[in-house]
């Protein structure tokens, strides 16, 4: 049975408990799924903010975090339709700033950076695939050391100077999940002469009517803004005053605000072959298929170990089962046991922020919080439980 099949109130049945529970976990959450066509289920429960006692409403907008990296993806992706971006080239050909990137090769005996030349260029293909070489300080040990002893900006500063980090290995080597992504906006801006979030807003979020997305808040998204909050030792979740920067560049790896609504409509034009509500083809079927196969070849997705127990603890979906990693997606190898079937695709963004892509079923859904550390037990955990409410409403 297809997702269109099932009638909504089956869904709100299944999901329904599901965000009831959510408030003994998390202080609020937005949780919405859809179809090819339209979206089946959204709710809100809880807080926006524990401390204010703020309602969390389907409208609320979230720090989406790397949730962000897909859009980035889809810019990329129509500009090779288009014959601008060859994603094999050097991509210092479109970011000259790329040429300049040096390899780490550790530290000497007195701390300092050994740099070297890498042995082959970066290309738009490896930063997609996380296979470039960029790490982050919150997930990699040496690049925490070039924060803490060498005053690295971290990547949420949203500055150039936080683009300028070495690379941990040779481009095309390993997966190292990082801020590949963040590079590959640069590669768009350079190919486009514009902002990266002026791209996105003319390509996608305009033909898309994702009008809450952006790189600012507006007058119009700026009072519905979640708080974030801080899980402490002891469990307790903390408000805190964090909010993203006035970005100096627009990070595609991490930097967008947005709603649940929004990005069902992201995730829709996905499962709907590239194609919006209105029938504007924001990517060409054949474009949709090519983008997400694995293209990581032998390497697999890692755990992401919390090197900043304040900001993640260690990560990793389905712990055991192998995973790849698609433009720009990580792949489940195997079934998974929320009923989500092998060669979906999914991600997350730093404030527990989740979602899924199941092209077979014709269904996704977007799970939204704002906790750090990410990987929080109790975000984790009321998501899977979302998932599978979702495929046990699928299936009956």
């Amino acid at each position: 049975m297809t997702a269109s099949q099932v009638d909504r109130s089956t869904f709100e049945s299944a999901i329904d408990p599901v965000l009831n529970n959510a408030p003994a976990s998390v202080p609020g959450v937005v949780a919405g799924v859809t179809d090819r066509n339209e979206t089946l289920y959204l709710k809100a429960s809880g807080y926006r903010d524990v401390g204010a006692k703020s309602k969390m409403t389907t409208d609320s907008v979230f720090a989406i975090f790397s949730t962000t990296k897909a859009l980035t993806g889809v810019a990329a992706l129509q500009l090779r339709e288009q014959g601008l971006l060859d994603f094999d080239a050097p991509a210092k050909e479109y970011a000259p700033a790329l040429g300049e990137v040096q390899v780490l090769d550790g530290f000497d005996d007195e701390g300092r950076p050994v740099l070297r030349a890498p042995k082959r260029d970066i290309t738009t293909k490896h930063l997609l695939l996380h296979t470039a070489g960029f790490g982050y300080d919150f997930f990699n040990e040496k690049y925490n050391r070039l924060a803490v002893e060498h005053g690295q900006p971290s990547i949420v500063t949203s500055s150039r100077k936080a683009l300028q980090t070495p690379l941990l290995f040779d481009p095309g080597e390993q997966w190292e999940y990082g801020s590949n992504i963040d590079w590959a906006g640069q590669v768009i801006e350079g190919i486009t002469g514009k902002r990266l979030g002026q791209v996105m807003q003319e390509r996608i979020l305009a033909p898309l009517g994702m009008n809450d997305t952006a790189f600012t808040l507006s007058d119009r998204t700026r009072d519905r803004v979640a708080t974030m909050h801080q899980r402490e030792a002891d469990g307790a979740l903390t408000p805190t005053d964090f909010a993203l920067p006035d970005p100096e560049v627009d990070m595609g790896g991490h930097g967008l605000y947005s709603t649940v609504g929004d990005y069902l409509s992201f995730i829709r034009m996905w499962l709907n072959d590239g194609a919006s509500a209105s029938g504007e083809q924001i990517l060409r079927p054949e474009t949709v298929d090519f983008a997400l196969q694995n293209h990581l070849g032998d390497l697999k997705v890692k755990m992401l170990p919390g090197v900043i127990p304040s900001l993640s603890n260690n990560a990793e979906f389905f712990p055991g089962m192998p995973k790849s990693w698609s433009y720009t997606f990580m792949i489940n190898d195997e079934d998974a046991p929320t009923g989500r079937p092998a060669g979906s695709n999914a991600w997350a963004g730093l404030a527990n922020l989740y979602y899924w892509i199941d092209r077979r079923n014709g269904i996704g859904g977007y799970w939204a919080t704002q906790i750090f550390p990410f990987a929080d037990a109790g975000s984790v955990g009321g998501y899977l439980d979302f998932e599978k409410a979702t495929y046990s409403a699928l299936h009956g």
